[in-house]
C-alpha cells in the first residue's frame, strides 16, 4: 500500500515539474533529504527519482523560460568555484577511481541542483516553501524517533533510513537538531494557533529523538546549539528557563545506560572509538600536507595505498570529522572555499539580523538570520565527529540564507519604503 501511494504521487507530481519548475525543486529537495523511497520495499526503492524528477525540472525550465539568470552573491559563486576544484582533485586523486568519480558525480548532481534552487528563489513564498519542505523531511524522523524513545524508554538507540547520508545513528542526531531551529523559526512565522503548539510538540519530539540516537557527537552539537540558541533568543531570562527545563526533563527521562555512555566522554582516551577517530584525524591531515594543494581526492582517506604513503597500517576508511574529511580528500585551498561556503551562510544571515533591527516589517529576515545561525552552529559542532561534509541540506541553507539576503534587501529598497521626496525622483528619472 505505501509503495502504491508514493509511485502514484510520484506519477503526478513529476508533470507538475515540467509546469512549474520550482515544485520539481521542492520534489527534488524531499527526495534528496527525506529519501522516502527507502521507507519502501522492493523495486520502487531503487528506481532513479531524484535523476527523474531533475530531468523534468531541467524540461520545466525550458519550457517556462525560468529562470532568467543564476544570482552573482557569495553562496552561488563558492559552490561554481567547489565544482571546478572538486574536478582537479578528483582527476589527480589517489583513491580507486571508480569510487572517488562516484562520490564526485554526487557531489556534481548536487551543485548543479544548488545553483538551480538559488536561481528559482526568486520570491518569499518559495523560500518559505522550501524551509517547510526542509522541516518537513528531517523532522518527519525526528518526531518520529521522538515518538519511539519515549515509548521504548529510551533503551533503544535512533538510527536514520537505511542507505542514506544521514543512516548512522551519529548523522540522524545532527540532522536533527540542524533541524529544530528551523522549526521554531517557522513557528515565529505561523499565524495559526494550532500549527504553533504543533511546531513546539514537533521540537520537544524531536529533542527526545536527538537523545534517543545514545550519540555523544549529538550530544556537544545539541549543546552548542543551545548556548547559541540561548543568545539569539529575544527575551534570555525566560528563554533560558525554558530550555534548561526542557533539556533538564528530558535528560532525567533518559535510561543510565544513556547517563554512561554520555559520561565517558570525559574519559575518551579509554575509549577505542574515540581514539581510533584522533588517528583518522591524523591520518586526513598528514594526507594534506603530503598534498597540500589537492590532497588525495574523493575517498583518498579510505584506500589502502594513499593511506600508506603518509602512516604505513594506519586506519583507512571513514574520516569522522567534515573538517579533515575536506582536508585529507582536497587538501588547503578546497578547504579554504568549502569553509568560506559556510560563513558566507553565517554573514548574509548576520546581515539580515542587522537589516532587521528595528523594523517590523523584515522580522521574517531578522529572525530566520537568527535561527539559521543556531543550525549552522550545529552542524558544525555535530559535524567534528562526523563524514557529513557534503550534506546538501545544509548546503541549502546556505543557498536559502543567501535569497532570504537578497529579497531582504529588495524589501527595503522598495519604493513603497522610500520617502516621498525619494519616490518623486525615481519617477522623474524613470519618465
Amino acid at each position: 500500500m505505501r509503495n502504491a501511494a508514493f509511485f502514484l504521487a510520484m506519477a503526478a507530481m513529476l508533470p507538475l515539474a515540467v509546469w512549474k519548475p520550482f515544485v520539481g525543486i521542492l520534489l527534488w529537495s524531499w527526495i534528496s533529504f527525506m529519501n522516502p523511497h527507502r521507507e519502501l520495499w522492493g523495486a520502487v526503492t531503487n528506481l532513479p527519482w531524484a535523476q527523474m524528477v531533475v530531468l523534468c525540472t531541467v524540461a520545466g525550465c525550458v519550457l517556462a523560460r525560468e529562470p532568467r539568470r543564476i544570482p552573482l552573491d557569495a553562496v552561488s559563486l563558492l559552490l561554481v568555484l567547489l565544482a571546478v576544484l572538486f574536478t582537479l582533485t578528483t582527476a589527480m586523486g589517489l583513491g580507486t577511481p571508480e569510487d572517488a568519480w562516484e562520490k564526485y558525480d554526487r557531489a556534481m548532481k548536487m551543485i548543479v541542483v544548488l545553483l538551480l534552487t538559488a536561481a528559482l528563489l526568486s520570491d518569499r513564498d518559495r523560500l518559505h516553501a522550501l524551509v517547510w519542505l526542509m522541516v518537513i523531511a528531517i523532522g518527519y524522523y525526528g518526531v518520529r524517533a521522538g515518538l519511539f524513545t519515549i515509548a521504548t524508554g529510551g533503551g533503544w538507540r535512533v538510527f536514520g533510513p537505511p542507505m542514506t547520508m544521514i543512516a548512522d545513528n551519529n548523522h540522524i542526531g545532527t540532522a536533527m537538531i540542524t533541524a529544530i531551529p528551523l522549526m521554531n523559526w517557522l513557528r515565529m512565522q505561523s499565524r495559526h494557533r494550532i500549527i504553533r503548539w504543533g511546531f513546539v510538540a514537533a521540537m520537544v519530539l524531536t529533542l527526545f529523538g536527538v537523545l534517543g540516537t545514545h550519540s555523544r557527537g549529538a550530544l556537544v552539537a545539541l549543546a552548542a546549539a543551545s548556548c547559541v540558541l540561548w543568545w539569539r533568543s529575544r527575551y534570555k531570562l525566560a528563554g533560558g528557563a525554558v530550555m534548561a527545563a526542557a533539556l533538564a526533563g528530558a535528560i532525567a527521562f533518559m535510561p543510565q545506560n544513556w547517563v554512561d555512555r554520555m559520561e565517558s566522554i570525559r574519559t575518551y582516551e579509554a575509549d577505542a572509538s574515540a581514539t581510533t577517530r584522533l588517528k583518522l584525524w591524523e591520518v586526513s591531515w598528514l594526507l594534506a600536507v603530503d598534498r597540500p594543494l589537492l590532497g588525495a581526492g574523493f575517498r583518498g582517506p579510505y584506500t589502502r595505498e594513499a593511506v600508506d604513503r603518509v602512516m604505513p597500517e594506519g586506519p583507512a576508511r571513514a574520516v569522522h570529522s567534515i573538517w579533515f574529511e575536506v582536508l585529507g580528500e582536497h587538501g588547503f585551498p578546497t578547504f579554504v572555499v568549502w569553509l568560506s561556503l559556510t560563513a558566507a551562510g553565517f554573514v548574509y544571515a548576520q546581515r539580515m539580523i542587522a537589516l532587521a533591527r528595528g523594523d517590523p516589517a523584515l522580522a521574517w529576515a531578522g529572525d530566520l538570520g537568527r535561527m539559521a545561525q543556531v543550525s549552522i552552529v550545529a552542524y558544525l559542532a555535530g559535524g567534528t565527529f562526523l563524514s557529513l561534509a557534503y550534506w546538501d541540506f545544509h548546503w541549502t541553507l546556505m543557498v536559502v540564507l543567501a535569497a532570504a539576503h537578497r529579497l531582504a534587501r529588495e524589501q527595503v529598497r522598495a519604493p513603497a519604503r522610500l520617502p516621498a521626496w525619494a519616490t518623486q525622483r525615481r519617477e522623474a528619472v524613470a519618465a
